[in-house]
This record gives structure tokens, C-alpha cells and sequence, in this order.
């Protein structure tokens, strides 16, 4: 095989496992996050019960943990959130790491890889400087993931919703921060 094959070979190959470790991590620690929720009762979005549906002292029966998403209302979606996207990085950066520092990588794929560590730790930097002016401007939590292209915020506001002002403000610190068009940037409410 060619050396650019092989580079490219080694490339691809660590992209999928960055992918398949992260997409583990996202999968278990949800999992895990799910069982710590509902074993100290807090409430899971998609729990529900019906106001009148039930007499009096009746429990109502809560959601089963395999219909959730492992996704949380107020302050624990956010550290869940921020610390489920750390921990992908993370073992991004390891995989990364490996594969400059093995003997047989040559130059080509050392430096692929350095590179691509310098974008995981600007995505990292841009999402908390986005997250501080965002909580700045007065919003209860923020947090926000940013890929090659696009970048999605997520805001916990007081009414549980995003007027058009709020989307405008949030918008430009995004394309301030980032350099991405409008159409890059994906904001919603955290309800």
C-alpha cells in the first residue's frame, strides 16, 4: 500500500473509534444518569402525570427508564450534558494522542492528528466562552455543542421558552464567537 492510503486507512480507522467511543460514552453515561436521577427523584423529561387522572393518595405510575432519553430538566441536564461532552473529547484526545505518539505513525498522521487536537480544544474553548456570555446576558444555564460546521445552543430561561429577542442575542454571541452564518447555529429551550 501507498503511504497516503495508509495514512488515510489510519485516519478513517481513528474517526470511527472516536465516533464508536463516543457514541458508547453518550449511551452508558445516560444510562447511569438516568438510574442517579430516578434513585434521587428528580424528574426526567417525559415523566408525567395527569392532574385529575388519579384519586386522591393514588401514585401515579413513572415513566420506565428505557422509554427516556436520558435527558434532564434544569440544572442536571446542564452538568450532565457538559460532562457527557468532556468525557467524548476526552477520550477523543486520548485516541488522538495514541496514534501520533505510535512509532511506526509517520509525520503526515502526527500531524493530523495534533491538528485535530488544536480543533477539540477550540470547539472547547468557543462552547465556554459562548456559555459564559450567553449565562452573562442573564440566562439561568447554557450549554453549547460545536462541530465542524454548526453549533447547537441549549438556554434555560425563567418562562421554559425563547422569545425572538432572546434567539437574536444568543445567535449573535454564537456567530461572534464562532464565525459560523446564522443558518450554522441551532437554539432552543431547555424545558
Amino acid at each position: 500500500m501507498s503511504t497516503r492510503l495508509k495514512r488515510n486507512a489510519v485516519v478513517v480507522t481513528m474517526a470511527v473509534l472516536v465516533c464508536a467511543a463516543a457514541a458508547l460514552n453518550w449511551k452508558y453515561a445516560g444510562q447511569e444518569a438516568v438510574e442517579d436521577a430516578q434513585n434521587a427523584g428528580t424528574k426526567i423529561l417525559g415523566e408525567a402525570a395527569l392532574v385529575s387522572g388519579t384519586e386522591d393518595g393514588e401514585d401515579t405510575p413513572a415513566a420506565s427508564p428505557e422509554d427516556e432519553s436520558g435527558v434532564y430538566t434544569g440544572s442536571d441536564y446542564f452538568a450532565s450534558a457538559r460532562l457527557t461532552r468532556q468525557q467524548a473529547r476526552d477520550s477523543a484526545i486520548s485516541l488522538l494522542q495514541e496514534a501520533a505518539a505510535q512509532e511506526n505513525a509517520d509525520a503526515a498522521v502526527a500531524n493530523e492528528a495534533s491538528e485535530s487536537i488544536q480543533v477539540l480544544a477550540s470547539f472547547t474553548l468557543k462552547e465556554a466562552q459562548i456559555e459564559n456570555l450567553v449565562t452573562a446576558k442573564g440566562y439561568a444555564d447554557c450549554v453549547a455543542f460545536m462541530g465542524e460546521d454548526s453549533i447547537s445552543v441549549v438556554v434555560s430561561t425563567a418562562s421554559g421558552e425563547l422569545t425572538g429577542e432572546d434567539v437574536a442575542k444568543i445567535t449573535d454571541i454564537a456567530m461572534a464567537e464562532t464565525g459560523y452564518g446564522a443558518g450554522g447555529i441551532k437554539i432552543m429551550a431547555a424545558n
